[in-house]
């Protein structure tokens, strides 16, 4: 699902909410004397590697054990699919990166983000290994191969801006991430934006060089619940996120075993899983200022492209978004 096709399941999301409302008074009570959901429905995916951490470790089902409250998960392959889980009410966590949290929100779903899981340098400019472009200058008038609406797209789109140029200056190919590999690998394209895996596969298994790497560009992942999930079950929310804090700390302290899980849950080769992990900044579950001001920054490219509305308060958008009181809470 594309970032464009988030704003059909508005009015699915909202009736949904209108729904479960009804149900609040018939949920059971935990041992805390907090209200509880019947089930605790989680997403996991590759591009949140605490979510595997997570699942392989079984801390929640722990955590939730004298309560009763079973534990399921749900696989998310791309980003825009934590979105549309939240939105048809099939999850009650979602990962997604900062920017498709933001334009979800922006496109009027009433979700909020309650923990940063990481930041990742998930994006660059990758090039043959005996390429002569050397920058992104150099690629004008050539043949770079990224998927549309996504987040290598916008990444893409950044960096032309910063160098000058606009996606008009180019051939874009509009290929799926493994499709646009083998391109580059059998000299199809002249360039490739795409995320990780994909990435440090091209890298490692391909030899192709990055010509542009950007930390700045680069989303951040968040978790994200609903309006409602929040405001029904908040115990739920602060046991959820003091876990995830739990498993960021373990996996700083055990790099090597969080690339095994990594490796093993997503079917990657363990030097690719190490590399990735190498990129994945796990320093702190917080977005300072200048994060946050990086991000609605992107708002003109994002109103060009039209992910969101034009003349939308990104500003209003990310304070109505982000709620991070949760990490405080015991």
């Amino acid at each position: 699902m594309s970032f464009r096709h988030i704003k059909k399941l508005k009015t699915l999301c909202l009736a949904i909410v209108s729904a479960t409302a009804l149900f609040c008074l018939l949920m059971p009570e935990g041992v805390y004397g907090e209200p509880l959901p019947l089930r605790l429905r989680m997403d996991y995916t590759e591009y949140n590697q605490l979510s595997l951490a997570l699942k392989k470790l079984g801390w929640l089902e722990r955590e939730f054990k004298a309560d009763n409250l079973p534990v399921s998960w749900l696989y998310s392959e791309k980003g825009e699919d934590g979105i549309n889980y939240l939105a048809k009410g099939t999850v009650d966590f979602a990962s997604t990166d900062a920017l498709g949290a933001i334009i979800g929100k922006a496109n009027g779903y009433p979700i909020k983000t309650v923990y940063m899981f990481s930041k990742t340098e998930r994006s660059m400019l990758l090039v043959p290994r005996d390429s002569p472009f050397n920058g992104v200058r150099d690629l004008k008038g050539r043949k770079i191969a990224v998927l549309p609406d996504t987040f290598p797209y916008l990444f893409l789109l950044r960096a032309l801006q910063e160098a000058g140029l606009q996606k008009s200056d180019l051939a874009i190919l509009q290929l799926q991430p493994s499709d646009g590999c083998t391109a580059l690998e059998q000299l199809r394209v002249d360039a490739l934006a795409t995320a990780e895996p994909y990435t440090a596969i091209s890298q490692l298994e391909c030899g192709s060089r990055a010509i542009y790497r950007n930390d700045t560009f680069n989303s951040y992942g968040f978790l994200n619940t609903t309006e409602s999930f929040l405001v029904k079950y908040r115990g739920v929310v602060s046991r959820v996120v003091r876990i995830y804090e739990m498993v960021r700390r373990w996996a700083i302290r055990h790099p090597d075993e969080l690339a095994v899980i990594y490796a093993d849950e997503s079917g990657i080769s363990l030097p690719v899983a190490r590399l990735i992990i190498s990129r994945v900044d796990l320093s702190s579950p917080l977005p300072d200022k200048n994060d946050l001001k990086i991000l609605m920054d992107a708002a003109p490219l994002l109103e060009a492209e039209k992910m969101i509305k034009e003349g939308t308060a990104v500003e209003r958008v990310v304070g109505d978004l982000v709620d991070f009181s949760y990490l405080s809470q015991k």
